[in-house]
């Protein structure tokens, strides 16, 4: 059967692309690259040659999600899995798999009207080996797991399940928890690998992502972060604290297009089974003065500021 094997990359499209340069580069401790014409830059975070592709076009959200199958037969399979159920994709030319750094690639929408990109073959650089934008004690949790995982749009969580198990991922609802109205928030959680999930559903924003999560290999660049947030005055959505689900330590903040980065260590490999919660370890309290339900984007403070 083929089935996606992990979140490669994302394209992000931005309003104002030297605030987020610095901003991944100063505060994430990315790579920048400055590859691609104006208007456009790569982050890396590993081998790899990006994870990150940030296009000024004003939108301040998530333009693709880019899912990578193992290999040119598994990419057939594919194509043969979405045709068989009806579900509408376009195979890219050569030029733009070129543009993505990588061998083939399509380009889909899920049912929540997210874009999505299949691809194979990804351009890997163990020539250039990484070189954080920052100081840090260690560094990104890639691998087998992906690039890490992110929250994105919902509209119906049962076809969204199916159409992921469709692309070979495992999954379910992971956490119930009841709300001062007396009703539960249910959130969906799908897995193609080691890590607990890629995608989730089922949580608010009106763009199509939540948040993205990136993972380092070293608690202590979860406090440096910490504390740099802090002294840039950058504003924290979701205090530090433990999930229940994959067990990893993080906090939340915006980034300059007025969403979330979840920045973690410690989260343990998938279980494969399912479970459910009504809460965290610990810790992770939201901030509602700061993650308004417009998701609007902020300018954050700069350096000198």
């Amino acid at each position: 059967m083929s089935a996606v094997t992990e979140l490669g990359y994302m394209t992000i499209g931005v309003k104002g692309l030297s605030r987020w340069k610095d901003f991944a580069a100063e505060i994430l401790g990315l790579e920048v690259v400055d590859e691609g014409g104006p208007g456009r830059c790569y982050l890396r975070m590993d081998s790899w040659h990006h994870r990150l592709i940030l296009e000024e076009d004003g939108s301040d959200d998530m333009k693709s999600a880019g899912l990578r199958v193992a290999g040119p037969e598994e990419f057939a399979g594919m194509r043969k899995v979405l045709t068989e159920a009806g579900v509408k994709h376009a195979v890219c030319s050569r030029a733009q798999a070129e543009d993505r750094h990588v061998l083939e690639l399509l380009t889909l929408e899920d049912p929540n009207g997210n874009p999505l990109e299949i691809f194979h073959g990804p351009h890997v650089q163990f020539s250039k080996p990484f070189y954080p934008g920052r100081r840090m004690y260690g560094r990104f949790e890639t691998g087998t797991g992906g690039m890490g995982h992110c929250i994105m749009r919902n509209r119906d969580l049962d076809a969204t399940y199916r159409f992921y198990r469709l692309l070979g991922m495992r999954g379910g609802i992971e956490y119930k928890i009841p709300t001062p109205d007396g009703n539960t928030l249910e959130a969906l959680f799908m897995h193609c690998n080691d890590r607990d999930h890629t995608f989730a559903f089922g949580l608010g924003g009106n763009k199509r992502i939540n948040h993205l999560m990136i993972q380092v290999d070293n608690i202590d660049d979860v406090h440096y972060t910490y504390e740099l947030v802090q002294q840039r005055k950058i504003p924290i959505g979701v205090t530090l604290g433990k999930h229940s689900n994959d067990h990893q330590y993080s906090f939340y903040f915006l980034n300059p297009s007025g969403w979330l980065i979840e920045y973690g260590w410690g989260a343990r490999p998938a279980t494969h089974q399912s479970e459910y919660y009504q809460e965290d370890f610990y810790g992770h309290q939201y901030q509602p003065n700061v993650v308004n339900p417009n998701w609007e984007a902020v300018d954050l403070p700069s350096a000198a500021e």
